[in-house]
């Protein structure tokens, strides 16, 4: 160990067993250790000057600094034993750098906001090795990986896992080259073993499936339909000049013997990525900043100061976070104050529908329908479907009487019949989504009771949640299912065919008919839920690129978390990064092009804020002007109350981000605060910039696929356009409708620069 890391380290034990004594100062609101390091003249503004400094909480960081943040080159060294050293910009971790954990593991190469994301290596604590690119901590692009035991895999990744061509050797010499995707072999590829034989054909989901032949060391060979279901299997056996070895060959050994000990090995986990490291940013700032007269508001009350020096108002006697637009000293002055942004705490939305309730039986109806119709028993789902499972015809109709039947459970609600819409279409969805039944009908059908949303939406639809917020359940109009049949063909084609798709997920369609002299149907689609997640949503909104009647007409103090904003209510532009805002505009493009062919327009970009490093007890900082600007502060807790699927902190800890980060869902960007010109009586759709930013996790999908031109559409469009501007309604011809959705969609999400 060198001079110079043995005296880091020196420094670090002993503000350990500082930090961990009994007594502390208690006039002084942050308690960092300076070691002497600089002339005594005070640094001036906007220099840079080498530091070493032991942080209260005995991190310690020694390198280059510029105005409170680490900046250039540095050595930050976190208390749990993790350690970087490398390049700074304003306290991210941004540039070249090498990041180790207490494992022995290390990661060396380029770094993006924190992120290992360009080119690098990763070495595991096991002898686990990526050398490629990176995206968001995650093996992004070309990349090779060596694995403990002995296997090889060279070739392309995406989100972690490999994805597209590549090959895969494993210690005994097999190897596999072709397609993958989601880390197995997908698509056309070839397995080679070492014995001589080999197979080359169509894969899905690591198996063959489809057409394929299999080949012996002495020229014999097998060609067929591959399937592991052996009813669907089928081929031919062909010979070797007189050899006849394999006539008594099973072709379901392939999946039996051949293929067994072809298992993927799977990359060492990371305990915690250099992004989910934060730094002690609190105890960063100078020990001169106390509280004092001057640090509190008229009624007394403390104000808090923020890593860029800058006093704001706080209050959780309401539950709400308030910023007060206060400038730091580093932005220009001449661009105007911003005004208060305000969060109120999320709270869970709906009412729970328990007995009593007038929905009561409709729910027990729906969740027995629905358990019934998951839990048939059901021949292996292929996602190649024949023409006939599109048929409008194809519906399945089952009868429930109370004291049950052969293929119903007696039950406590009235009779009632259940209609299976194209059951076989909705089953391959699921698997294309990766829906398991089991979890599926536990979350819908489970013990725990849906939830109603307290008002119907414009079309007079009502909406149920699942207790989990994973499902949403949507009644629908009979002229809405027929739509819905219509376009289901081009629907299934166009979400297959792109697995980024943004348009919504759509795993059921039923009907309830109950019986008796009402004969009252009742119509629902089953459909993912945008916004479930681990983050609380604290703004959303709903936009089409419409002004006439595009606002909610609230004042700020009414807003809440719930509250679904429009287009004329959006005063921010979301900054996306180059990666990620690439490909959503391809995915925009193909999913209005597909909208557009089946005649669809009203819908709408469903888009969900949540700011990042905020508590009931914390304002929403913006993060600055210059693209190294720092995360909005927050002490990392959330007490806010509101729903989410895991009690950590997610701002502070990574949980593998391959389960989570997709386009449109868990997606780290910024958001920029913008301010309409009131110059014209036409409002202006998009504000201007005010370089405002704060940190965002941001979630969008196309909604409301479901409303086709009809002649009630083009009469509404007649009518407007005789009293308002035609191109201001919502009720426009699919083309331009599709036209004017992507204008206003590229001006709001832009490239973060």
């Amino acid at each position: 160990m060198n001079k110079e890391l043995t005296s880091i380290v020196k420094a670090w034990e002993a503000a350990v067993r500082i930090s961990a004594g009994p007594k502390k100062r208690a006039n002084s609101l942050f308690t960092p250790m300076s070691v002497a390091h600089v002339d005594d003249d005070e640094p001036r503004q906007g220099e840079v000057y080498q530091v070493e400094k032991i942080l209260s909480n005995g991190d310690f960081y020694t390198g280059q600094w510029l105005d409170n943040f680490p900046h250039g080159q540095g050595k930050y060294l976190w208390t749990d034993g993790c350690m970087y050293v490398g390049e700074w910009q304003k306290g991210s971790i941004m540039g070249k750098g090498r990041f180790s954990w207490p494992s022995g593991a290390t990661y060396e190469g380029d770094f993006k906001s924190s992120n290992m994301d360009g080119k690098g290596t990763y070495i595991g604590s096991s002898g686990d090795t990526y050398k490629g690119c990176w995206v968001m901590d995650l093996r992004h692009g070309q990349g090779t990986q060596s694995y403990p035991n002995g296997d090889f895999y060279d070739g392309e990744w995406r989100k972690g896992l490999q994805n597209g061509h590549g090959r895969y050797q494993w210690k005994n010499g097999n190897h596999y080259i072709g397609q993958w995707r989601n880390g197995l072999f997908y698509g056309n590829g070839t397995m080679m073993w070492s014995n001589g034989n080999r197979y080359d054909g169509c894969w899905e989901e690591g198996l063959p499936k489809g057409n394929g032949t299999f080949r012996w060391a002495d020229g014999s060979f097998y060609v067929g339909v591959w399937s592991k279901d052996p009813t669907e299997q089928s081929g031919t056996y062909y010979p070797s000049g007189s050899s006849d070895s394999h006539l008594e060959w099973d072709p379901q050994e392939l999946f039996s013997v051949d293929l067994n000990d072809c298992n993927i090995c799977p990359c060492e986990k990371v305990s915690i990525f250099p992004s989910g490291k934060t730094l002690n940013m609190i105890a960063l700032e100078e020990d001169k900043q106390t509280i004092s007269k001057k640090g509190t508001d008229a009624n007394g009350r403390p104000r808090r100061m923020s890593v860029d020096s800058r006093l704001s108002n706080y209050s959780s006697e309401d539950g709400s976070y308030v910023y007060d637009g206060s400038r730091s000293p580093m932005i220009d002055n001449s661009i105007p104050r911003v005004p208060h942004l305000r969060l109120k705490a999320p709270k869970r939305q709906g009412e729970t529908i328990s007995k009593g309730h007038k929905n009561y039986e409709l729910m027990l109806n729906l969740q027995l329908g629905i358990r019934h119709a998951v839990g048939r028993p059901a021949p292996s789902t292929s996602l190649d479907l024949k023409s006939s499972a599109f048929d409008p015809k194809e519906k399945v109709w089952t009868k429930f009487p109370p004291e049950g039947s052969k293929h119903t459970p007696p039950h406590s609600s009235c009779e009632f019949r259940w209609k299976d819409y194209c059951p076989v279409v909705f089953r391959a969805l699921r698997k294309l989504f990766k829906v398991d039944p089991a979890d599926y009908m536990l979350s819908l059908c489970g013990n725990d009771a849906l939830r109603e949303l307290s008002s119907p939406g414009k079309s007079g639809s009502f909406f149920y949640l699942t207790n989990d917020d994973r499902y949403m359940i949507k009644t629908m109009k009979k002229a809405e299912v027929k739509v819905f049949l219509r376009m289901l063909p081009g629907y299934y084609k166009h979400v297959r065919a792109f697995e980024n798709t943004l348009v919504t997920k759509f795993f059921g369609l039923h009907c309830v008919r109950l019986t008796g002299a009402s004969q009252k149907k009742v119509r629902f689609v089953i459909m993912g839920n945008l916004f479930c997640s681990q983050y609380a949503i604290h703004r959303r909104f709903d936009l089409k690129g419409s002004t006439f009647g595009r606002t909610t007409d609230k004042p700020e103090s009414e807003i809440e978390p719930t509250t679904t904003l429009k287009d004329l209510d959006l005063n921010y532009i979301f900054r996306l990064r180059k990666s990620w805002f690439q490909e959503f505009c391809r995915q925009v493009d193909r999913d209005c092009d597909f909208l557009e062919q089946e005649r669809i327009m009203d819908y709408s970009m469903l888009v969900g804020l949540h700011f990042r490093g905020i508590s009931c007890s914390d304002t929403v900082t913006p993060s600055g002007r210059s693209p190294g600007s720092q995360t909005p502060t927050g002490n990392g807790n959330f007490d806010d109350g509101a729903p989410r699927l895991s009690g950590v902190d997610a701002d502070h800890l990574v949980v593998d981000p391959s389960r989570w980060i997709q386009l449109g869902i868990n997606m780290p960007a910024r958001a920029e605060l913008t301010r309409r010109k009131s110059v014209s009586d036409t409002p202006q759709l998009v504000g201007e910039p005010t370089g405002e930013l704060y940190e965002i996790i941001i979630f969008f999908g196309i909604i409301d696929i479901l409303q086709d031109y009809d002649i009630s559409k083009k009469l509404e469009h007649a009518y407007k356009s005789f009293q308002y501007d035609p191109t201001s309604i919502s009720a426009v011809d699919p083309r331009l409708y599709s036209r004017r959705f992507r204008d206003f969609i590229f001006r709001v999400f832009v490239e973060d620069t």
